[in-house]
């Protein structure tokens, strides 16, 4: 009872903030208001109120490009009083008194009520959308107002010209056949285009959060097609868009009847003796959880495993990890956790809250303030392309991940029965993390070199969580990071590594052709006797759409 007592004691100490911090809080504030009304008068003084923003804001920020913020005296104004108040806003929050998960949640949902409150979303105070409703006779606004209406029909803002896309005419076009179907999947096997292969096939786990074609856009930025052109057979699964029939499914039946199942029917249609396994975000922790299970049944069916942007120790979840509370979570436990469906569409708005003046507003502009309906973007049509999932598997799910952390400990999370433990995974390792990623912390990543056994090697890409991915080598864009020396801290790393221009897909395959086996004859068939073709890629699964 007293050792009680003392961990309340402690605990109230902690969440207490003494006289002395809410002094200095208070210091602070009065000195972030002088600085906010100085910014706000410098303009009528004269001066050049550069001690936030200089004159190259303009270039900085998108919002604020077109000339007439900085040349009328009108807009400049309520540029510089919106940015000046925008960062009082956000100082006043990052030196509150306040532990740093509170102030995180804090600091996000302030930037909310910053970006949406951006004079450049209303009309009255954006000079181009004004400008080009004189100039257009008002067309463009009532053009904009029937965008909104199209947009309010189906319930989301469109962010793309969605009907330039058609997910097996345009995206979602490798050549291969569905030749295998349960309830959760569809097994794709993708024909080849080179007259031998690796003996070893390729198994590819992307996401359930999301449609798999992301890893095979169009032609040119096709993932799954430069795999198949390096001479790999490629298998794939295509998770179901979850309806009511499916709402009672688990995190267990995830791993058997997808990963393992999958696994299991490429070994068997190859005849080879293990495969080479990928497993792309939730993907990936997907797979390197089948797999410490299937060890502990005395299975070692992969020959290596490549985690792309995976996370397995969920230390630092950036900032989705902060909307994610025991009191939100134990609500959905109780409404979807036992049987029911997180609707796509809800997770499609989180992730896009997170980017919000990238994802979100200047859609809302473009499109209701100056009448210009969203360009073709096949990422973006991806985006909102979004997957239902059943509610007992995305409970246990943020449960056991995000909340608890169970994962990274050896035995806590039992999975299929089994108490797993990832360290048990001993095979070559590649793991990649994209080092502007904002749903998956590169550092976060760099953790799963510690939880894995065996050979493991960390390649840190460019851009974001999607853009870091999909970068053919076509393109020759963007670079990559690669130090073949571990290091204990991802900082340490990272200062010893040797930057690449160019895409990481090459390296990679440089590293999978060693453990894909010798190279055989091409099958001219896919599939087996027992598992024979359904019906072509990219198959129905994939076409479900939430909104149908």
């Amino acid at each position: 009872m007293r050792q009680r007592k003392q961990g309340i004691a402690d605990g109230d100490a902690n969440s207490s903030v003494s006289g002395a911090d809410f002094m200095t809080a208070a210091r602070q504030l009065a000195a972030l208001q002088q600085t906010f009304l100085g910014e706000v008068t410098a303009f009528w003084m004269g001066l050049s109120a550069v001690a936030y923003f200089p004159s190259t804001t303009k270039l900085n920020d998108k919002r604020f490009t077109d000339d007439a913020w900085s040349e009328d005296p009108r807009f400049d104004l309520i540029r510089r009083t919106y940015l000046a108040y925008s960062t009082f806003l956000m100082d006043t929050v990052d030196r509150a008194p306040l532990d740093d998960r509170t102030k995180g949640q804090m600091r996000f949902a302030m930037r909310q009520y910053v970006d949406a409150m951006s004079p450049a979303n209303f009309l009255a105070t954006n000079p181009e959308a004004l400008r080009l409703a004189m100039e257009s006779g008002g067309r463009s606004l009532s053009e904009g107002m029937a965008l909104f209406f199209q947009d309010l029909a189906k319930g989301r803002i469109s962010n793309n010209d969605e009907g330039a896309f058609e997910v097996g005419k345009n995206v979602a076009t490798t050549e291969g056949a569905v030749i295998y179907e349960n309830e959760l999947i569809q097994l794709i096997q993708y024909s080849p285009r080179t007259a031998d292969v690796h003996a070893r096939p390729l198994v590819i786990i992307p996401p359930c959060i999301n449609k798999y074609y992301i890893l095979d856009l169009q032609p040119e930025n096709s993932f799954v097609g430069y795999a198949v052109e390096q001479g790999h057979t490629v298998f794939l699964v295509s998770w179901r868009n979850i309806t009511n029939e499916q709402a009672h499914s688990t995190w267990d039946d995830y791993l058997s009847a997808g990963v393992m199942r999958a696994i299991d029917i490429a070994l068997a249609v190859t005849g080879a003796d293990k495969v080479n396994a990928l497993g792309f975000c939730i993907g990936g922790t997907l797979l390197a959880s089948a797999l410490a299970i299937m060890k502990v049944g005395g299975r070692d069916p992969v020959a290596s495993l490549t985690l792309l942007t995976t996370m397995l120790d969920f230390f630092d979840t950036g900032e989705i990890g902060l909307l994610l509370t025991d009191h939100t979570m134990v609500t959905r436990e109780l409404t979807i956790g036992n049987g029911g469906i997180m609707q796509g569409s809800e997770l499609a708005f989180v992730f896009s809250a997170l980017r919000a003046n990238d994802l979100i507003w200047p859609y809302v502009v473009n499109s209701y303030l100056k009448g210009k309906t969203p360009t073709a973007f096949d990422m973006l049509y991806w985006n909102a392309d979004s997957t239902n999932l059943p509610g007992p598997m995305f409970c246990w799910y943020v449960r056991n991940t995000y909340l608890e952390n169970n994962l990274r400990v050896a035995g806590k999370a039992v999975q299929c029965g089994v108490p797993v433990d990832l360290s048990l995974i001993d095979c070559p390792t590649y793991i990649y993390a994209s080092r502007e990623d904002h749903i998956v912390p590169w550092r976060t990543a760099y953790a799963n070199t510690k939880l894995l056994s065996g050979d493991k090697t960390f390649v840190l890409g460019a851009s974001g969580h999607i853009a870091g991915v999909v970068n053919p080598p076509a393109k020759k864009k963007r670079n990559y990071w690669t130090n073949e020396q571990p290091s204990e801290q991802p900082e340490q790393w990272f200062e010893q590594t040797q930057s690449v221009p160019g895409s990481w897909w090459t390296h990679w395959c440089d590293w999978l052709a060693q453990r894909g086996g010798p190279r055989v004859p091409a099958r001219t068939t896919l599939g087996n006797d027992e598992y024979l073709s359904i019906e072509p890629a990219p198959g129905r699964y994939v076409k479900s759409n939430c909104e149908e």
